[in-house]
């Protein structure tokens, strides 16, 4: 029997469709109304709303409802590696690779990316529009002690942040009088960021997602540095014997790549936003350009 884990109801929301009857084979062995998915993922999927898009239609094809528990990467690596978790979705790649050499994750799947964004407001004041790239950019809004918003939670956008500091010869835990942290998700941190008319560093899906209410703009281009892998994880069921839900994971694993979903994924944001807001992985070469903007 899987055993019953309490999770802080501030991060948990219950993903519920109707059940249509499916091929046995389709679902997971057992009794399909008690197939259940813990799923710790990022903020980033779940504020840009693609969880909402394709949830529904994982639980009509297996019969499994999926919790989801969204916070930073960082907290969804520690609840895999507790074993306090089934399945994991995040962007932290060092971290995932961490987690699957100490043998708490039995798998690791990168299934589509995007680029994270340096937005801010449209009147630029550390004119990051020209800079040279996101290094350059951070440069110049620390000189000029510009407004910053950072998550501070250890998620995979505030790691590559930290990252970035670096990269520009700043010291990540280096604070200035406009530098300010949430501690929080995603969405929230934009709409702080809105608020006070400040730089932030942002995913792309969430970015565009915030974008009409915050009234921030995008002013970085794709580059290297902002590469933004997310993965799919199993946690190791032989490490957490009893409570891991191996099954139902490798399910939920086996959709999120199979090329349906793949496609769905490449064409998600299409129609609100004129492009997608991620890019898959997984699909053959014509089948991904016809999933490109």
């Amino acid at each position: 029997m899987h055993r019953h884990r309490i999770v802080p109801l501030l991060f948990c929301a219950l993903l519920a469709a109707p059940v249509a009857a499916q091929p046995a084979d389709e679902r997971p062995g057992g009794d399909p109304s008690d197939s259940k998915l813990l799923l710790a993922t990022t903020t980033s999927v779940r504020d840009s709303g693609l969880l909402d898009a394709l949830l529904p239609e994982f639980r009509e094809r297996t019969g499994i409802a999926v919790q989801v528990v969204a916070v930073g990467s960082g907290a969804a690596l520690r609840m895999g590696r507790d074993g306090n978790a089934d399945a994991l979705l995040t962007h932290a790649e060092l971290g995932e690779l961490e987690l699957v050499a100490s043998g708490a994750a039995a798998s690791r799947t990168p299934f589509m990316e995007n680029h994270l964004v340096i937005a801010g407001p449209p009147e630029d004041p550390a004119g990051v529009a020209g800079a040279g790239g996101p290094a350059q950019a951070l440069q110049r809004i620390a000189a000029a002690g510009a407004p910053f918003v950072s998550r501070g939670d250890d998620s995979g956008t505030h790691r590559k942040e930290q990252l970035l500091f670096r990269l520009a010869g700043l010291d990540p835990e280096a604070k200035w009088e406009g530098f300010s942290t949430t501690g929080s998700g995603m969405g929230l941190s934009l709409q702080v960021a809105g608020e006070k008319r400040a730089y932030v560093l942002s995913d792309l899906g969430t970015f565009l997602a915030y974008r009409e209410r915050t009234e921030l703009v995008r002013l970085s281009d794709e580059a290297p540095p902002l590469r933004n892998v997310y993965a799919v994880l199993r946690i190791d069921p032989a490490r957490f014997e009893g409570r891991v839900r191996d099954a139902e994971a490798r399910a939920f694993e086996a959709f999120l790549t199979r090329p349906g979903t793949q496609q769905r994924i490449g064409e998600f944001g299409r129609e609100r936003y004129g492009a997608p807001l991620f890019r898959p992985l997984l699909l053959g070469e014509t089948e991904a350009g016809a999933a490109s903007p």
